[in-house]
């Protein structure tokens, strides 16, 4: 299999004919060896009823059905490890990612060496307010906080070398810094492509004003993995010691006063310094805690990525659930 499609959706069952045609014929027009593979993410609609179809019609056509509606990042871990290509291209179902720029990416990998290629959709049919304002200032915090100089982190369409999506878990709702998780898996050779975006056809967007807040604390999250991961004794075993500094400087302060200096003053209890060493020290017993399970969970999880897959279009076996 030379090109996979990964295609997550939730409740799309007017655009999935439509989508599913015009990748055809991207496909057949670039002699593309291919399978498109639909991930429904718990639909309530006729989408899965469509990809039945669809895969009855088109042997190239796979599908999986979750039991409910698990998330994007989980609908892409469950694709991500049901593909058979040695190139992977996501994209959504909504038909504001263009097919026709498969084959430019697809071309940049297999010629320009890149191991990964995310779209940037420069001009965007969106909600200036609800999308544009708030994806650009995500972009340019990414950037900032990862390294990873790219304009679109959150873009739908992106293509990847087969080895890349083997070693990244894409899990939570870390879909939007898919680019910040590939370069911490050690992949250095990503680029960028700017992309076609189409107004949205059929029906409405899938996600509302929470995702503003999801977004930072995804932001944040990522920024403390890429940073303190594999360590993170490294970031609280250091605020613990600041802590204990800071709490041993004022119960030096205060001995000292108490002993040579002003012996018959007040008792330390009635002193605001005493309850300042007291709570710092205490924190830093917290932080090194902290650091300490933090190093215990790393060495002992065996992934973070649950859901249920429910039914199946052209893929063996039946319903399963993901592995713990």
């Amino acid at each position: 299999m030379h090109l996979s499609i990964v295609i997550p959706l939730l409740n799309e069952e007017e655009s999935l004919k439509e989508l599913h045609d015009w990748i055809v014929s991207v496909m057949q027009s670039n002699r593309f060896v291919y399978e498109i593979l639909f991930i429904d993410d718990g639909s309530t609609d006729g989408s899965w009823e469509i990809i039945q179809a669809l895969g009855a019609a088109n042997p190239q056509v796979r599908g999986i059905r979750f039991l409910k509606n698990f998330g994007k990042s989980q609908a892409l871990h469950a694709g991500f490890r049901a593909v058979s290509g040695q190139i992977v291209v996501t994209m959504d179902a909504d038909l504001q990612d263009n097919p026709e720029e498969i084959p430019e990416m697809v071309r940049k990998i297999e010629e320009d060496g890149f191991q990964m290629v995310s779209g940037w959709k420069k001009k965007r049919y969106d909600s200036v307010l609800m999308k544009n304002l708030p994806s650009k200032l995500f972009n340019w915090a990414a950037r900032k906080t990862s390294g990873v100089k790219l304009h679109d982190f959150n873009c739908g369409l992106k293509a990847f070398r087969r080895e890349v999506i083997e070693q990244i878990e894409v899990s939570g709702e870390m879909h939007r810094y898919i680019p910040v998780l590939v370069k911490n898996a050690g992949f250095r050779y990503i680029g960028e492509q700017v992309v076609q975006h189409q107004a949205r056809k059929y029906g409405k967007t899938k996600f509302g004003a929470e995702r503003f807040i999801n977004g930072l604390l995804d932001l944040i999250t990522i920024w403390f993995v890429s940073k303190f991961g594999k360590r993170p004794m490294h970031l609280f075993g250091a605020l613990g010691v600041l802590m204990f500094i800071i709490g041993f400087g004022f119960s030096l302060y205060l001995g000292i006063d108490k002993l040579f200096i002003n012996p018959t003053g007040r008792l330390l209890t009635e002193r605001p310094q005493f309850f300042i060493a007291l709570a710092a020290m205490i924190m830093g017993i917290q932080f090194f805690l902290a650091g300490f399970l933090g190093e215990m969970i790393l060495r002992s999880r065996k992934g973070g990525n649950r859901y249920t897959i429910w039914e199946q279009v052209n893929l063996s076996g039946s319903g399963q659930n993901a592995p713990e």
